[in-house]
């Protein structure tokens, strides 16, 4: 399989208060979507401002990236939670990323599921159909942003948009599966976009047992990474050198139904 058209993703906005996490600023240009954080797992109301805004100016379309409400745990810890509540939590925060997103004149793109939620929504089908759900309601043709065919099956069920995503800076296993790292560690940036180029022209990623297939349309860089700023530019090159072009979900999205 061979994509000539993929995206860029970051998770941004996961600053808290006085706390700050990743250089967005510096990482912003790269991207081609950006994923900002709600308030339910990192972000404030003056973060979640400042990072719409930040995108805007560098024509990077938004989304809201969805979390557990777990601040202390940064998200990244499983919940037992009924698809009711995920539902809720969903809409609650898209809702308030989106009036910052109307207050800065821009629309939101998508929705990505954060951590723990996000391995939630991958495992367990009450969970996919929830978040396909939740995007339902919500309407204005908000794309979900996920791996793996349980969700990829509920949003085609639902009629909901769905881009699969792959990560480069994270290894995966012989069956495909992805190896987490609790706190992100530094990757070598032409590495990383080796990885980018095979994924993106061959539907490929590394794996210690040899190339695993994966395909996907939207390429995550970690914004947490030490040196994510210069592991994002070197991929944007790569891809632009290999020929691929790079557009936001919607855009991808537009392609797809045009059959081009």
């Amino acid at each position: 399989m061979k994509a000539l058209r993929m995206d860029i993703n970051a998770d941004m906005g996961e600053s808290y208060g006085r706390w700050t996490l990743g250089a967005d600023a510096e990482l912003m240009p790269f991207l081609t979507s950006a994923n900002v954080a709600c308030g339910y797992h990192g972000g404030d109301p003056h973060v979640m401002r400042t990072t719409v805004r930040l995108a805007r100016e560098h024509g990077v379309a938004v989304g809201a990236h969805v979390a557990l409400p777990d601040l202390l745990g940064f998200g990244r810890r499983a919940m037992a939670i009924t698809p009711e509540d995920l539902k809720d939590y969903v809409v609650y925060q898209v809702g308030a990323l989106r009036a910052f997103a109307v207050a800065e004149g821009i629309p939101i793109q998508h929705v990505k599921p954060h951590g723990a939620l996000y391995v939630m929504c991958t495992e367990d089908e009450r969970y996919a159909r929830a978040v396909v759900e939740a995007l339902g309601e919500l309407g204005e043709e908000l794309i979900l942003l996920l791996s793996g065919e349980l969700v990829a099956a509920a949003a085609r069920k639902a009629g909901v948009p769905f881009v699969a995503e792959g990560y480069i800076d994270l290894d995966y296993d012989a069956a495909g599966k992805l190896v987490i790292e609790r706190v992100k560690r530094m990757r070598e940036p032409a590495e990383v976009a080796r990885r980018a180029v095979l994924l993106a022209c061959e539907g490929r990623v590394p794996s210690p047992e040899g190339p695993v297939t994966l395909a996907a349309h939207s390429l995550c860089v970690h914004g947490d990474a030490p040196n994510a700023p210069a592991v994002a530019k070197a991929v944007r090159e790569a891809l632009l050198a290999a020929g691929v072009e790079l557009v936001p979900l919607a855009r991808l999205m537009r392609s797809r139904e045009e059959g081009r």
